[in-house]
């Protein structure tokens, strides 16, 4: 089975030629499925000409509110959100997965000898003039910082992965840095690209590498950035409060729009959606969890519009590879803690993903906004099995799973009564999707603790008991935002990225699991420049990570918000990226 058009032009993005603008789109339509609903752009789509800053406020709804401002600490798409209006990455991933230009001047491409021809090195050119909001310039030196800070095991940098396989960043001047890679990289747009990968200024963040990186609040919760904005004010798992940057490089241009802009969070999802597209009262409504037939109605009254971007969003089931009720919780200890059901059985696993109804939770949970999959990287052309009661109790009886005692649970010989810990952040539809996935394991002698943990909580980078990356229960369930290669993405299974106690929770695989063919297919694949022969490996390791049982994937799903409709200057909500990414262009029309 072949990957869609999407994964062949991003290997040959990386090998060619880099795209660098809007011109240039990839189809991110899934193969043989219906095609995903339009995003609605604006119709006005230039700023008025103005000064910067003289726009007035601009109040962003964010259900589930910011823990923190550096990025790098935490893997919750709302602390990057948080992040991205302050730090900025030498390049962002656009809506169409193009490459755009940041703090870079242009995109290295093999074609302007921005690539090295053996596709060892990436040489970026900083634009000229650049300052921090404190006024002092930016240099290649912040970027080589950055890379010591993340890769500094301790640190516990979130996004450590995007570093893989890198040797050195060096300086070759003020305005020049250089990515060195260990062995040929086919796609080195990860190191500084994306709103996950921005650079931090040295000078403040100097003395919190290491141990001592969490410790740094003031560092963490007012970075000095290079973006539009500013942090005024922070009050953590609650409001975060911007002034508009007056050293920002575009003021000249009247940029940014606004004098202030403001995060909100608090509330859920629905009251995030309703708070713009019935009540008038926000401008913005992020990630908007609702069940299609809350939502439509309310875009129907006219004061807002609902956007939508589809990327690589899976809502997936992670099944704990360690023991979460081990003295040592759910750390790793070198393969030495294995979860007593869930590890090295398979075959359990495909029962429970067989007993699941994808159609009826992508009916409830996403209607138009979503398409079912059982696959762990979006979009493939696998097939999906429908829902099979009778063969994955079939599977079960095999395993030798019974149900002794005819209470309705099936007993393991070592756990016990087949009841697990089923944990997911505080959201409608994932509460909707726990209690059917709970009825559809009913079925087959299944039994769940479904539990709900608020977000700001749950997708926290610091390591809180009921984190994702803590993983202290037997299941969770979230969707991630990947980056437009898969090499990225499946980078977050490979044993080398094990998160636990002993990295402070860095890396990327909470899931922890190890399995050696998933890691020899990704060394693979890190070194295969071929469009064709990447695409089968992507496959090959898809599957491999399915077919272990560590993931079960559920719904490929869109990006879903809200604008009022005076707030121009949007273009198409980026699925691949942070949705703030261009907020230097929005503005209020009228």
């Amino acid at each position: 089975m072949k990957l869609t058009k999407l994964l062949a032009l991003l290997a040959v993005l990386a090998m060619v030629v880099a795209a660098c603008g809007p011109a240039e789109v990839a189809d991110t339509t899934a193969p043989g499925a219906t095609e995903a609903p339009d995003t609605t752009a604006a119709a006005d789509t230039t700023a008025p000409a103005g000064e910067a800053g003289a726009g007035g406020a601009l109040l962003l709804q964010m259900w589930q509110a910011p823990s923190i401002v550096n990025p790098l600490l935490s893997t919750g798409s709302k602390d990057v959100l948080a992040g991205s209006l302050v730090l900025e990455p030498l390049a962002y991933y656009g809506p169409d997965t193009a490459i755009v230009p940041a703090l870079a001047a242009e995109v290295p491409t093999l074609e302007n000898g921005g690539i090295a021809e053996d596709l060892t090195s990436i040489t970026w050119t900083l634009q000229d003039g650049v300052v921090w909001s404190d006024g002092t310039p930016l240099t290649a030196n912040d970027a080589v910082f950055t890379w010591e800070y993340c890769t500094t095991e301790a640190t516990g940098c979130a996004f450590s992965g995007n570093f893989v396989g890198v040797e050195s960043v060096e300086a070759v001047d003020d305005l020049t840095v250089r990515v060195n890679f260990e062995a040929p990289s086919p796609y080195p747009y990860l190191p500084f690209v994306s709103g996950q990968s921005p650079i931090l200024q040295a000078a403040q963040f100097a003395d919190c590498i290491g141990e001592a990186a969490r410790g740094c609040t003031e560092q963490n919760f007012a970075p000095i950035g290079t973006g539009p904005y500013m942090v005024a004010n922070f009050l953590v798992e609650d409001t975060v409060q911007y002034e508009f940057n007056p050293m920002y490089r575009d003021v000249d241009e009247g940029k940014p729009f606004f004098t202030t802009v403001e995060i909100k969070g608090g509330g859920d999802a629905t009251a995030s959606a309703e708070s713009v597209l019935l009540r008038d009262e926000a401008d913005y409504a992020w990630n908007l969890q609702v069940a299609p037939e809350i939502l439509l109605p309310m875009e129907d009254e006219g004061l807002g519009t609902v956007y939508t971007g589809f990327a690589g969003n899976i809502e997936h089931l992670n099944l704990n590879q360690t023991d979460p009720r081990s003295e040592n919780s759910s750390d790793f200890m070198d393969g030495n803690n294995p979860h007593p059901v869930f590890h090295n059985n398979p075959e359990f696993a495909r029962a429970l993903s067989l007993a699941i109804n994808r159609e009826e939770l992508t009916a409830v949970g996403y209607g138009a906004t979503g398409l079912p999959t059982c696959d762990a990287w979006a979009p493939l052309e696998n097939e999906c099995p429908p829902q099979d009661i009778e063969a994955a109790n079939a599977i079960l009886d095999e395993l030798g799973y019974m149900d002794t005692n005819n209470d309705g649970t099936r007993e393991h010989p070592e756990f016990g009564e087949l009841v697990f810990d089923f944990v997911t952040s505080t959201n409608t539809v994932r509460q909707n999707f726990q209690d059917l996935i709970a009825s559809y394991w009913g079925g087959i002698g299944i039994g769940t603790n479904p539990r709900n943990v608020d977000a700001n909580v749950y997708f926290s980078g610091r390591g809180d008991a009921d984190s994702l990356v803590r993983f202290n229960s037997d299941i969770q369930m979230y969707t991630f935002v990947p980056t437009p290669d898969p090499q990225a993405h499946l980078l977050g299974y490979i044993t080398a990225e094990m998160t636990d106690s002993s990295n402070n929770y860095g890396g990327a695989n909470a899931t922890r699991v190890s399995i050696a063919e998933f890691d020899a297919l990704y060394e693979e694949l890190a070194g295969t420049a071929d469009p064709d022969e990447r695409a089968a490996i992507v496959d090959q390791m898809n599957q491999v990570l399915v077919d272990s049982g560590a993931v079960i994937p559920l719904v490929w799903r869109a990006s879903v918000s809200a604008f009022a409709n005076d707030i121009q200057g949007i273009g198409e909500l980026n699925g691949w990226d942070t949705e703030y990414w261009n907020i230097e262009d929005w503005f209020r029309s009228g």
